[in-house]
């Protein structure tokens, strides 16, 4: 029986100018660990692997290796197909009329959320909800002029990792893809 797939996100790179990681790079990368079936979406470190070894502390591993390799060292979020799925249920906003201006905000720790601070910054016809694993935006007017997506990381007090819910859809289907 083969491993079950693996997500992987990568935090802040291919963002501006600054940090960029080819994707042909970060599948050569992820080979060299030993991870099998290494295949990436966009050009936001989005990927889905197998680890044959299952070890718990690949996330490190992959920021270390791109750290080794590149002059940043991102933060890696790596999680199984059925966690991926449990945050894509979870959204409350999964039925709004454009995915992309849904924003899900992977959350790498633990945090003492201010959600006074998340409300301060919520503009009329904006949302946000938050669970032990994820932050949702509703930001129908875009992330770039939201102040609530300018400020939800330092208000959850805890690094994310963001991707729309078209993203984070279309990298659930590629992991699922891996389990046929």
């Amino acid at each position: 029986m083969s491993a079950e797939p693996r997500i992987l996100f990568l935090r802040g790179v291919n963002v501006g100018a600054n940090r960029k990681l080819p994707m042909a790079d970060l599948r050569a990368l992820l080979a060299g660990l030993g991870l099998t079936g290494v295949t990436t979406h966009i050009q936001s470190g989005n990927a889905v692997f197998r680890d044959p070894q299952g070890r718990a502390d690949l996330a490190g591993r992959i920021s270390d290796v791109i750290g080794a390799a590149f002059p940043f060292r991102p933060e890696a979020l790596v999680l199984d197909l059925p966690a991926l799925d449990a945050v894509l249920a979870a959204n409350p906003y999964r039925a709004a009329p454009d995915p992309s201006r849904v924003q899900i905000g992977f959350l790498t720790g633990a945090g003492a959320a201010d959600t006074d601070r998340l409300d301060t910054l919520t503009a009329p016809g904006e949302g946000w909800h938050l669970t032990g694993a994820a932050l949702y935006l509703h930001l129908p007017q875009g992330t770039g002029r939201s102040k609530l997506a300018a400020g939800a990381e330092k208000a959850v007090r805890t690094p994310m990792t963001m991707r729309n819910q078209r993203v984070a859809e279309a990298v659930a289907a590629l992991a699922r893809e891996m389990t046929c």
